[in-house]
């Protein structure tokens, strides 16, 4: 009875299960460990290999919304990154937290002097105070212009003076960051911009005489017409043509000479430019505008101080924050980024508003509103033109979680380019799958860095937060990375 078959002890059995249980245990408790590159979604590894980018350079976090505390996937998320223009995210969530959506900048216009109502003489200045509105582009500008002949003034016998001291002169030039100072999104803030300091040059082909005409927005100098059309494709039609006054030392007193040629593939090309001196920007623009239009001006533009005793005639307004924010994300603009936080610090009381002040502001209000210790984060710039700020793409994700729940989420989200349909998302849209326009998201891009956070919702509903980031000298190389991810969560 009390015998096994074998002469062996009826407990070995049990110490045998006993002991298998126990290394399948330890095993189970290493998996985890053995295991952590399979944080990683399949398709991020493959699109990683495909483009010959090691691991490390990423740092990926997906989380669902009503559970944020437990991502989907998690992959170097605590190490700080370079975020490039995902630092628009901190900045246009503070503004609309801070003003509210619907608030607007506003640029006062004083008249010093008496209008003749039968010759539409002003005995005086127009005097236009700046307070960082990034909107007085080309056509708004006019329409201020034309406001101001509404007011029966035809003829300025006086000057027209530009007060621009709500922001402290900014000591970068253009060509510090990348040298390459004819990119409008490299100019420098000033609290009253017209038309971002650019313009926009056409190049109109004619191949039946082999040429492409060449025209602009604005009556800013040409030294010639046209430029040559060659047989070719075009890859890349700005690098066929040569800016040659960039090279001058004097590039401000120079018409503006295009070497080279176009390829006949490209078509009509528009072309933003930074202009060549920006310090005069205001004033040649104004003038010409004004004269475009019929008034004419005895005296010059010049900066000056605004009346500080007499209200102003009218106030020009912008359109509402929440225009202006989904125009910052939606083509990130990093200008108007640049204005938004300074001007934040200027409507916190502090004038006249400088970067410095501005970083610590923001700094500031992040520890406040995120609750993130000074030392975990580096708040550089406004725009993403830093090569110091440092994020995570935790904290990244935080910030998305807690807009997410915020009264502006709403304006926030609508602010993000669409997934395929608009924006810096627009190109190439079946790359996207089936997570087309599924994902609102903004992107960010330097010379090491591709990056994209947002919100994506999946194909079973649930909502995410999405953050992505690439860093490496071949980051350029790794959008596909970034799209697998997208489709990785919508895929859930």
């Amino acid at each position: 009875m009390g015998e096994s078959v074998g002469g062996h002890s009826p407990t070995m059995p049990s110490v045998k299960r006993r002991l298998l249980l126990l290394l399948l245990g330890l095993t189970l408790a290493a998996a985890p460990a053995l295991a952590q590159p399979s944080a990683l979604p399949p398709e991020v590894e493959r699109a990683l290999l495909s483009a010959r980018l090691p691991t490390h350079a990423l740092a990926l976090w997906i989380a669902p919304l009503e559970a944020p505390q437990l991502p989907r996937w998690s992959w170097r998320e605590t190490q700080p990154h370079n975020p490039a223009s995902l630092a628009k995210l901190v900045t246009t969530w503070a503004a609309l937290e801070q003003l509210g959506p619907a608030w607007r900048w506003r640029t006062p216009v004083w008249v010093t002097g008496p209008v003749d109502p039968r010759s539409g003489v002003l005995r005086g200045d127009l005097v236009l105070q700046g307070s960082g509105d990034p909107t007085l582009v080309l056509e708004r500008l006019w329409l201020l212009l034309r406001r101001v002949q509404q007011l029966g003034i035809r003829e300025i016998q006086g000057d027209i003076v530009l007060d621009n001291r709500a922001f402290a002169s900014d000591p970068q030039q253009p060509a510090d960051f990348d040298g390459e100072p004819w990119r409008p999104g490299n100019v420098r803030p000033d609290a009253l911009l017209f038309n971002f300091k650019s313009w926009t040059l056409q190049l109109q082909p004619d191949p039946a005489r082999g040429v492409a005409w060449l025209t602009s927005d604005l009556p800013m100098p040409l030294s010639q017409d046209h430029v040559p059309i060659k047989p070719g494709p075009c890859a890349d039609p700005r690098g066929s043509l040569q800016a040659n006054w960039l090279n001058s030392a004097e590039a401000s007193a120079q018409p503006l000479r295009l070497a080279g040629h176009l390829p006949s593939a490209c078509g009509e090309q528009r072309w933003p430019l930074a202009d060549a001196d920006p310090a005069s920007f205001n004033a040649r623009l104004l003038q010409a505008l004004w004269r475009d239009m019929g008034g004419r001006l005895k005296g010059k533009v010049r900066s000056g101080a605004a009346p500080s005793l007499e209200a102003p005639r009218f106030e020009w307004t912008s359109p509402a924050l929440a225009e202006v924010v989904r125009d910052i994300n939606k083509h990130s603009n990093n200008l108007m980024a640049e204005q938004l936080a300074l001007t934040l610090l200027l409507q916190s009381g502090v004038q006249p508003a400088d970067a410095a002040g501005t970083r610590a502001f923001v700094q500031r209000w992040l520890q406040q509103r995120m609750g993130w210790l000074p030392e975990s984060f580096i708040w550089d710039n406004a725009s993403g033109l830093s090569r110091n700020t440092r994020l995570s793409a935790e904290q990244l994700g935080q910030l998305l979680v807690r807009a997410w729940a915020s009264p502006v989420m709403p304006e926030f989200v609508a602010s993000l380019p669409l997934a395929g349909l608009d924006g810096t998302m627009s190109r190439e849209p079946g790359r996207f799958g089936e997570a087309l326009a599924r994902a609102h998201l903004k992107t960010g891009s330097l010379r090491d860095v591709s990056a994209i956070a947002g919100y994506l919702v999946a194909r079973s509903g649930r909502r995410y937060a999405l953050v992505a980031l690439l860093q490496h000298p071949q980051a350029a190389a790794g959008r596909a990375v970034l799209d697998a991810a997208i489709r990785a969560a919508w895929s859930d």
